[in-house]
């Protein structure tokens, strides 16, 4: 598929969540959507669905709406979720067993492939068939496997010395729940970049706002 660099992030953070909910219609039968009937369950305007979809060529016919499978295979193709990009998941702590036990990275467009961890408590164990291998092991593993992106899911601190590891051995793409800012000092790589506590933060933020007494409008 053609690169498309004049298309913006937001439209792209959109993409998935077309995905998911013709995925939720396929469930139940459905087979055919128009946009105004997307729009009502994604809380979108028809105008903004229509002119996301068009960047990437028409999907729809006017006044017939949308044919759910081939419109889901279409926005599947786009995200390139058949490529199955072989990832690594370095740090097998909470939360690393719980992505690597849980998140269906096949359906996602990426199949793991290795699981890295430095206890002796972990190592030789597996997560969801995936046997967690001594990091000391992460050169020979990856110049075998070359795997294109990495999952971390280990504290800042030691991210460092990872990351400089893994950019050595021709990895570029990351997601990231370290908090490390890896595209600072690598640019030429893909980051996304996953903090928790600042979505738990924004949510407080706007829990706070909502629940603030409103001004008094009397002159004080």
């Amino acid at each position: 598929m053609p690169k498309r660099d004049n298309i913006s992030m937001s439209v792209i953070r959109r993409l998935p969540r077309y995905y998911r909910f013709l995925i939720q219609l396929q469930e139940k039968g459905v087979t055919r959507i128009s946009s105004t009937e997307l729009s009502a369950k994604l809380g979108l305007t028809a105008s903004q669905i229509r002119q996301d979809l068009n960047c990437f060529g028409g999907f729809g016919q006017q006044g017939y709406g949308y044919m759910v499978d081939q419109l889901c295979d279409e926005i599947g193709t786009i995200l390139g979720l058949q490529n199955g990009y072989k990832a690594i998941l370095v740090g097998a702590g909470n939360l690393g067993q719980a992505i690597a036990s849980h998140m269906d990275f096949a359906r996602d467009g990426f199949r793991l492939i290795g699981i890295f961890d430095n206890s002796s408590f972990k190592i030789g164990s597996s997560l969801n068939g995936v046997e967690i291998l001594d990091v000391a092991k992460l050169e020979d593993f990856c110049q075998k496997n070359d795997p294109q992106m990495a999952v971390l899911c280990i504290p800042r601190e030691a991210a460092s010395e990872i990351i400089e590891r893994l950019y050595a051995l021709g990895i570029r793409n990351f997601w990231n729940f370290s908090h490390a800012d890896i595209s600072v000092k690598y640019p030429d790589t893909i980051v996304e970049n996953v903090h928790l506590n600042d979505s738990l933060m924004t949510l407080c933020y706007r829990v706070h706002d909502k629940l603030q007494p409103a001004e008094s409008l009397e002159e004080k």
